[in-house]
């Protein structure tokens, strides 16, 4: 079986979530050896690449099952529970599993308590109820995190870097069939100032609150295609890879973080594995609740006389997104990177690498010329924060290049 058609299901539960389950459970019986009586989807904003759900057995039981769906997957497997289990991790480890390829499922036990994902946006919308656990759960889990890294901390040689599972969700997607299917050569965007061709958006200058960028958008696309290459020596540590909010719960009983679905986990470079908490986490409702936010942001564009796109926005980081980010950075990013200097393996293009990296997640996480998806503010505004999070602001600094900047200059 292809991907393809759990990926036409994955795009028909926020339309039809029926259809999508009567299509969805003779696979489902089909990948696993369980008497799988009847199937629930959830749709889910935060489930971009996945289908989600509970499924009841014959017997009653209930059981929570996810499903990836990444188109043109170079990647065998995918699974990688029992890696960050021995390594220490917090980890809810399945039940059962099917990973080859167009097959990809877990299944496990029925967990109650919230996503990350979930709390935070409860917060956001106006229940403060649980703002002060998740802060101080947020640092603990911070904290942490960086006691798993160090023990783990070794140098990874080329051959062992280049088969890290982790680059599916950067390199893979940036060079292979996602960026096809995303941006081909007829792909057009819906933008508030017009409709554009991939190569004019691609070929565009910007200037984002008065922030100035010099690299294009396909500047960025070919530097990253070279800079995060995946058969890359340098340092690595055992890692989540996907650790962003949703596939985090909030233990009610212990206030402590547990992670969910390591699909992407394994050895690999350990700003790879900060890559995708640090912009999802902190820079991305936009992407999971599009028209929410274009109703309540204000985003305009002017293009200047040689062409350059001007484009303002009041779009800014609530406090506890602010929290998220400081938190990553001051208790892991900083001393991490400290420790990588002792040792003598501090790459000199750290920051670039990174930047990078952010760069593919609000490009190919989602396709921000769907227009059926994002309004065309949003989509500018998904546009231009790629640019942020890949290129170097020149004169006005970015929030990111902000905090680097402090970053760099405690090293």
């Amino acid at each position: 079986m292809s991907d393809a058609v759990l990926q036409r299901i994955q795009q028909l539960q926020f339309s039809d979530p029926e259809e999508a389950a009567s299509r969805l459970l003779p696979l489902l019986r089909d990948f696993v050896q369980l008497d799988i009586a009847d199937i629930q989807i959830r749709p889910l904003a935060v489930s971009l690449n996945s289908i989600n759900g509970t499924l009841t057995l014959a017997d009653g039981q209930r059981l929570f099952f996810k499903t990836h769906v990444e188109p043109d997957s170079t990647i065998s497997e995918y699974y990688q529970a029992e890696a960050l289990s021995q390594a220490g991790w917090p980890v809810v480890r399945p039940l059962h599993s099917s990973t080859a390829w167009g097959r990809q499922l877990l299944i496990y036990e029925l967990v109650d308590d919230p996503t990350v994902f979930d709390l935070a946006w409860q917060i956001e919308t106006g229940d403060r109820t649980h703002c002060e656990s998740l802060w101080r759960a947020q640092h603990r889990s911070d904290d942490e995190l960086l006691a798993l890294y160090l023990p783990s901390l070794a140098w990874q040689s080329a051959e062992e870097a280049g088969a890290a599972a982790v680059h599916q969700l950067f390199w893979h997607r940036l060079t292979g069939g996602r960026m096809a299917t995303f941006y081909g050569e007829s792909a057009a965007f819906a933008l508030p100032q017009g409709r554009f061709s991939r190569d004019e958006v691609w070929q565009a200058r910007w200037t984002i609150n008065g922030q100035r960028y010099e690299e294009t958008m396909a500047s960025l696309v070919n530097l990253a295609g070279e800079r995060i290459r995946p058969a890359r020596p340098g340092p690595s540590i055992v890692g989540h890879g996907d650790a962003h909010n949703g596939n985090v719960f909030l233990r009610r009983v212990l206030q402590g973080m547990v992670y969910f679905d390591p699909a992407f986990a394994g050895r690999h470079h350990p700003l790879l594995d900060l890559a995708k908490p640090l912009f999802h986490n902190v820079f991305a409702m936009w992407m999971y609740f599009p028209r929410e936010k274009a109703a309540v942001t204000d985003v305009r564009v002017q293009v200047a006389a040689d062409g350059r796109w001007q484009v303002e926005h009041d779009y800014t980081l609530p406090p506890l997104r602010e929290m998220f980010f400081r938190s990553k950075l001051e208790r892991v990013l900083l001393p991490l990177l400290r420790e990588l200097s002792s040792r003598g393996w501090l790459e000199p293009d750290w920051r670039r690498y990174l930047k990078l990296a952010l760069f593919c997640c609000p490009l190919l996480t989602m396709n921000l010329a769907d227009s059926s998806r994002f309004p065309p503010a949003i989509s500018l505004l998904g546009l231009g924060q790629a640019i942020e999070a890949g290129a170097e602001s020149r004169g006005r600094r970015s929030r990111l290049d902000q905090a680097l900047d402090e970053i760099e200059a405690q090293l």
